[in-house]
């Protein structure tokens, strides 16, 4: 049993989860204007443990056609027939009924908002089949984090810092053009969409430092916007250092690192600037 659960974990790739927790937990700490009661953090990291595996879990059923065929993902669990479908739908819909749980918890807006933010990103899954803008999709579903972090305290979107969920958009969005040109032969043979197969590698990687760009400047406005003192906009300038250098060791020459900078950077970049956001609240109170 214990060793199901460890490949269904590994299925999901449970770890990642550190790309979008911290922005929720910024949302959360925003809301808060400071520290938030422990009920409101554990139902926002039960919504989102829930939400992300029920996502990747879907994600992974619905591809597992594609990554079947696909050198690079055949071995994953559900193509090697480590997982069942009905393993994993199981897993799907008990991760679905938890997001709900924690969202009903919280407040009614959040449970309002709740099937529009899983809706969408179940939705995600399905966009490579008919848009090559489905990374901006990715992002726009990542976006609902610091969002729904937000409401699990305000419980209103009154006076939410708009440039943060438009930060975290461009910021996956980036990212995510990036790691799409590891199977953008893929893509093309398949008949699958993505930036990198319909714009090449090298516009795709353009694009992406464009999105990043704007990723930096939305979070700076974010600061602004939520009237942060200097350690958040320290914050933002090691963010925006940690994109540049994603962008100096990857390059459409040599895709090799894309798992580094996808994985590593990716998570510091979101913890980095929560920390910020929490050191920035916390020392306005002294």
């Amino acid at each position: 049993m214990f060793k199901k659960i460890a490949i269904l974990l590994e299925m999901i790739k449970f770890k990642m989860t550190i790309f979008a927790m911290p922005f929720a937990f910024t949302g959360v700490f925003l809301g808060a204007r400071g520290v938030p009661d422990w009920a409101s953090v554990i139902y926002v990291f039960l919504a989102m443990v829930g939400a992300r595996t029920c996502a990747m879990g879907f994600n992974r059923i619905v591809d597992a056609k594609f990554d079947g065929a696909n050198p690079r993902t055949a071995e994953r669990a559900i193509p090697s027939g480590a997982v069942t479908s009905l393993e994993a739908w199981s897993m799907v819909i008990l991760a679905g009924a938890l997001f709900f749980f924690a969202a009903w918890s919280l407040n009614p807006l959040t449970l309002q908002l709740a099937p529009f933010a899983l809706g969408l990103t179940l939705f995600y899954s399905l966009t490579k089949r008919f848009t090559s803008l489905c990374h901006l999709v990715l992002g726009v579903a990542l976006a609902f984090s610091p969002l729904g972090g937000w409401v699990a305290i305000q419980g209103s979107l009154t006076s939410y810092p708009w440039a943060l969920s438009a930060g975290v958009l461009f910021w996956v969005a980036g990212f995510d053009t990036v790691y799409a040109c590891l199977d953008a032969d893929f893509d093309r043979k398949t008949g699958l969409h993505s930036l990198p197969s319909r714009i090449g590698q090298r516009n795709a990687f353009r694009l992406a430092a464009v999105f990043h760009v704007l990723a930096f400047l939305l979070f700076f406005i974010t600061g602004l916007q939520a009237h942060l003192n200097i350690l958040y906009f320290i914050g933002v300038f090691i963010a925006a250092c940690a994109l540049f250098y994603q962008h100096w060791i990857v390059n459409p020459d040599d895709l090799s690192r894309i798992q580094m900078s996808f994985f590593s950077m990716n998570g510091f970049i979101s913890i980095a600037l929560f920390v910020a956001t929490w050191l920035a609240l916390f020392t306005e109170k002294l």
